[in-house]
């Protein structure tokens, strides 16, 4: 069974991407494992001399590095991911490369009509960044709007026709994991140059 990390994208306490997540968990027991992570507990990004990361960062590193996939449930916050999501990603980018060629799935609960629509985008535009370099499945938002009125109190989504699509998109996530196992030939050079990459010296 594939083993799947899902990415909490806020440190509020009560999110419905929290409950998204959970309930994909649930959802697809049967088919792949996701342990929920959490980022509520990682420090303010500081950039440390040293290089030394605190623990719960190399922590989260080593869950996705030893991961098929990730999937990333964010808000949206003023057209833009959370602080503390952009916090997290900063950390894990500071001279550590566990997205570097990982699957990555996002999706995103907020409580308007729009879903987390320009989030997402904006998550994209990091996660293929030069330091965190994943592998973003393409066309494939998955957006769960009013999502206070969401779910029953069994954390179960109400709508029908939104599980049938998050169904689908889970399905193509789990042959796009399949698919980007065969394009591995260019990990190493990828790696390279991230460790070699810095913004001061373009």
């Amino acid at each position: 069974m594939k083993k799947m990390i899902g990415l909490v994208g806020t440190n509020s306490d009560n999110s419905t991407n929290r409950q998204l997540l959970y309930f994909m968990k649930e959802h697809f027991k049967n088919h792949v494992d996701i342990e929920i992570v959490e980022i509520k507990e990682i420090p303010l990004f500081n950039k440390p001399e040293d290089k030394k990361l605190p623990s719960v960062v190399t922590e989260i590193a080593e869950k996705i590095e030893a991961a098929d996939g990730v999937i990333i449930s964010t808000p949206e916050y003023d057209h833009a991911v959370p602080a503390s999501l952009m916090n997290a990603l900063n950390w894990l980018s500071y001279h550590i490369y566990p997205f570097l060629d990982k699957p990555v799935m996002i999706t995103g609960a907020s409580y308007g009509t729009l879903g987390s629509s320009r989030a997402q985008q904006h998550l994209r535009q990091m996660l293929d960044s030069p330091e965190l370099k994943a592998r973003i499945m393409p066309s494939s938002e998955f957006l769960l709007s009013h999502s206070l009125q969401a779910f029953d109190e069994n954390n179960q989504l109400k709508d029908t026709e939104q599980v049938k699509k998050l169904e689908a998109l889970f399905k193509d996530f789990m042959v796009f994991v399949e698919v980007m196992k065969q394009l591995g030939n260019a990990h190493e050079a990828n790696k390279k140059e991230a460790e070699n990459f810095s913004w001061e010296n373009l």
